[in-house]
This record gives structure tokens, C-alpha cells and sequence, in this order.
């Protein structure tokens, strides 16, 4: 996909999508585990398979947590996308380049930047 072809909007509305759909993945699982022990009797601190429960849960909260800040940093280039800074280091003012931005759309920094 040359620079030329490649459509920002686009792209960031369907990692939107996946990652949206992803967050709604995790909840559910999360939301699972937390169900499922709720009706265990379990001692997460002294039974040994309360430790697994408790690091599945605080396991897929982390991933939650992760994919809502992503969802976040997606929203916030579609505002860039739409009030035509996309594309602009926040740093040093100058073009992320095109490479870049395709292979993470979200890039806030030009390579630069992101490697101080």
C-alpha cells in the first residue's frame, strides 16, 4: 500500500472497530470470571486455585484497561484525522513519516521523537 493510497480515516475507523470489539471480548470475559467467583467459595489468598482465578481476573482487567487507552489514543488521531494535525510530530512540529503512520496509525511522534 503506497503512502498515495493510503487512507487515515479509513484505516483508524476499522482499528476503531476491531478494537471496540475487542474491549467488548474482554468485558465479557472479565465479567465472567468475576461471576464465575462470585458463587466459589474460594480463599483467592489460601487456596491454590484461588490464585488462578485471581491472576485470570487481574490478567484480562489489565488487557480491559489496555484496550480502553488504546480506544482512547484511536479516538484521539481520528480528532487529529478531523482537525487536519494527523500526520504532525507533537514534538518537534515536523511530518511523521507515511511508513509510520501506516504501520501504527496512532503514532503521535515521528521516529525521532519516539526514540528520545
Amino acid at each position: 500500500m503506497t503512502a498515495m493510497s493510503w487512507d487515515p480515516a479509513a484505516a483508524l475507523g476499522e482499528e476503531r472497530e476491531r478494537t471496540r470489539e475487542r474491549l467488548a471480548g474482554l468485558t465479557g470475559d472479565y465479567a465472567g470470571i468475576v461471576e464465575a467467583s462470585v458463587d466459589s467459595n474460594a480463599d483467592d489468598e489460601h487456596d491454590p486455585e484461588g490464585a488462578t482465578i485471581a491472576f485470570e481476573r487481574s490478567q484480562v482487567g489489565a488487557l480491559v484497561e489496555q484496550t480502553r487507552l488504546h480506544l482512547a489514543e484511536i479516538d484521539a488521531a481520528i480528532a487529529r484525522v478531523a482537525d487536519g494535525s494527523y500526520g504532525t510530530c507533537e514534538r518537534c512540529g515536523g511530518a511523521i513519516a507515511p511508513g509510520r503512520l501506516e504501520a501504527r496509525p496512532v503514532a503521535r511522534t515521528c521516529i525521532t521523537c519516539a526514540s528520545r
